[in-house]
């Protein structure tokens, strides 16, 4: 079975069960924070009704379309492919007890990846969470990523975007249509807007201000200001389904963020990880340090592998991010990876004033020196791009690799046998 036909056999049993059955879609999209987005607009969204949101990273033409069906990629097993089919087919035709809200969400790997998704997946709230410079081999400029991302909200007919107004490449994509806009942020002038945030090791506590009224919020399990970004969203996407800032506090207590994802695990020696090797980009590396750098430790270690599809931007990227690190309260810097040689390079640059730089080819030959550098109290961040593989870093030095199938990312076999 082709690519093409599998596409389109997807596309058209999706347009035929959002037709029968016409659930509020909120749709998220964004460079970084748009999964954090989606867990947090699930556990609000739940409470009102129904919902379902999409399954891991199923955020592509393929992806999309599964989510609505309710069905995992069975990857090449052709006839199971034809059970999902079958399965649309059936939702189509009788009664199912399907979901009031859809909370999508949607990649923009190449130029009119969003274009082809709202061709049938109509939101009526979308998101925009942050612009960056991902994907920038198949984009080539950041005002094409700009475009391809604004393509989310110029789609809405009659719904409401939720836009984070401390971007100002996002803030300006209100212009994109002529309804409702909900801005979220730091900043005061947000619509929703948080104040008085305090990070802990064990989550955060911050305060929400909508509409003259305001609300204390507390995160557990998860850290730094995406986070915080996330939780705004969601409250955002709370009010817009006419929930009050108190119910959308009660559900953001149960928000947990994904495996790989700034997820606090507990290391060898006792030691914190701070787990975020899901996936990497400038923004969220830099993000990442700055959590690393406020959280109280006897050393802050940060092992960074090689963030892909960078593009032309590649050294320039890497160089930030070693800027980052020198700027930052950065005792140990592990790089790894050819690419993030230039984030060492950058670091020492820069005056990074931490006790060494140790670089490693790739994450298999950083394990062991990784277990051998680190001491109690330690607080290490480990992060890259999906290539990096660094999780296999994280499995080699938790405390409990024997857990690493439920709190890793990457951890099917398809993955470990690469």
């Amino acid at each position: 079975m082709t690519k093409n036909i599998l596409k389109t056999v997807l596309r058209w049993l999706s347009i035929l069960i959002l037709w029968k059955y016409q659930p509020l879609i909120i749709a998220i999209t964004g460079s970084v924070g748009k999964t954090a987005a989606k867990e947090a607009v699930f556990a609000v969204a739940s409470i009102k009704a129904r919902t379902r949101k999409s399954y891991g990273n199923y955020n592509n033409e393929i992806g999309v379309p599964l989510t609505i069906i309710g069905c995992i990629s069975p990857g090449r097993k052709f006839f199971a492919w034809l059970w999902i089919f079958a399965k649309g087919v059936f939702i189509f035709l009788f009664p199912a007890k399907y979901p009031k809200i859809l909370v999508v969400e949607m990649g923009a790997d190449r130029p009119g990846d969003i274009e082809y998704l709202t061709s049938f997946v109509k939101p009526a709230v979308s998101v925009v969470t942050a612009v960056g410079p991902s994907h920038l081999e198949n984009f080539s400029k950041m005002d094409h990523i700009i475009l391809e991302k604004s393509n989310l909200v110029r789609v809405l007919r009659g719904g409401t975007a939720v836009l984070n107004y401390d971007d100002p490449a996002v803030r300006q994509m209100a212009a994109k249509h002529k309804g409702k806009t909900t801005f979220y942020g730091l900043d005061s002038r947000a619509d929703i807007a948080a104040s008085d945030i305090i990070y802990k090791p064990q989550g955060i506590i911050f305060k929400a201000r909508y509409s003259g009224n305001t609300v204390p919020i507390e995160l557990t399990g998860v850290l730094g200001e995406p986070s915080v970004y996330a939780a705004l969203a969601a409250a955002a996407c709370g009010i817009v389904l006419g929930l009050n800032l108190v119910e959308i506090g009660r559900a953001l207590g149960i928000y947990r963020t994904l495996p790989g994802r700034l997820r606090l695990l507990s290391g060898i020696k006792s030691t914190t990880i701070i787990d975020d090797t899901y996936n990497s980009s400038p923004a969220s590396a830099i993000a990442a340090l700055e959590i690393l750098s406020l959280l109280p430790a006897q050393r802050r270690i940060a092992i960074l592998g090689d963030m892909a599809e960078l593009g032309e931007a590649t050294e320039q990227g890497h160089r930030e991010v070693g800027r980052a690190v020198a700027e930052r309260k950065i005792d140990i810097f592990v790089v790894v990876g050819p690419k993030s040689k230039f984030s060492g390079d950058e670091a020492r640059l820069a005056g990074y004033a931490g006790g060494q730089i140790l670089e490693f080819e790739n994450s298999d030959e950083a394990r062991i020196p990784v277990q051998n550098l680190i001491r109690p109290g330690d607080m290490i961040l480990v992060k890259g791009s999906q290539a990096a593989r660094m999780e296999k870093i994280v499995k080699e030095i938790m405390a409990e690799p024997e857990r690493a199938g439920k709190l890793l990312c990457r951890q099917s076999g398809t993955w470990l046998d690469t």
